[in-house]
């Protein structure tokens, strides 16, 4: 079935303080679930904004520092994987979108949301499907909460070798989920979501290795309490 093209997108506000707010990360086994909140500049326009996963990396880091240096106010919210699994992975993503907005040094008068929600919070706002690609402001929350958590992942790839961290971004891939169950969850892993509930079923938890030249005593399991409600993985 042919993609259907949506039409341009007209907001019956017309001020300058327009935010826009898109999340990245839903979908993961592991960490954050980040969002950004993003006021541009009309003074300073930003060409090339667009949907972050329709952008090359190269494009994506160059629009990020253009972003932070020219938007009249910007600002990266999270929820924690902690959060997640207290919380589950839809009502962490609006809290970190709440967190995003509320950051803002500029207090917006409207807010655009990416998707077809918005959470419960005191601002005027709308949802806008596909509005990575649809709004302007959208497109650069979209590109800064992007290249926060892939930044995210090459630290956590640093953290807990072995994963792939740094190439799938956390995504249940077969080379993650193979991963998972050899090596155990790290702190790090979402576990509510099935997958990691039953890895640590299975195998337990990760462990750090131990240098043989330090002669220190294995890392001890840490025994950490999770939820049994299981929040199905969505993207």
């Amino acid at each position: 079935m042919p993609r259907v093209e949506l039409p341009p997108f007209e907001c019956a506000y017309q001020g300058t303080r327009l935010a826009g707010v898109d999340e990245v990360g839903r979908g993961p086994l592991i960490g954050a679930v980040v969002t950004a909140a993003v006021v541009l500049d009309p003074a300073q326009p930003i060409a090339g904004l667009a949907d972050s996963k329709k952008l090359t990396e190269k494009k994506r880091n160059a629009l990020y520092n253009e972003i932070m240096e020219k938007a009249a106010a910007w600002c990266i919210g999270r929820c924690e994987a902690h959060e997640i699994d207290e919380l589950n992975i839809y009502q962490a993503t609006m809290v970190a979108m709440e967190r995003a907005v509320a950051g803002l040094a500029i207090e917006p008068e409207y807010v655009l949301v990416d998707g077809n929600r918005c959470p419960k919070w005191r601002w005027p706002s709308e949802p806008v499907v596909k509005g990575d690609s649809r709004v302007q402001e959208i497109s650069a929350a979209s590109i800064l909460a992007k290249v926060a958590r892939d930044r995210e992942m090459a630290e956590l790839d640093k953290a807990y070798p072995g994963f792939g961290l740094a190439q799938h971004k956390g995504y249940p891939t077969p080379v993650h989920l193979e991963a998972l169950f050899r090596l155990g969850a790290t702190p790090q892993h979402r576990r509510s979501f099935r997958p990691v509930r039953e890895a640590i079923e299975e195998v337990g938890l990760w462990v750090a290795p131990q240098r043989m030249d330090e002669g220190a005593e294995p890392a001890a399991e840490i025994e950490q309490a999770f939820p049994t409600d299981l929040f199905e993985n969505i993207d």
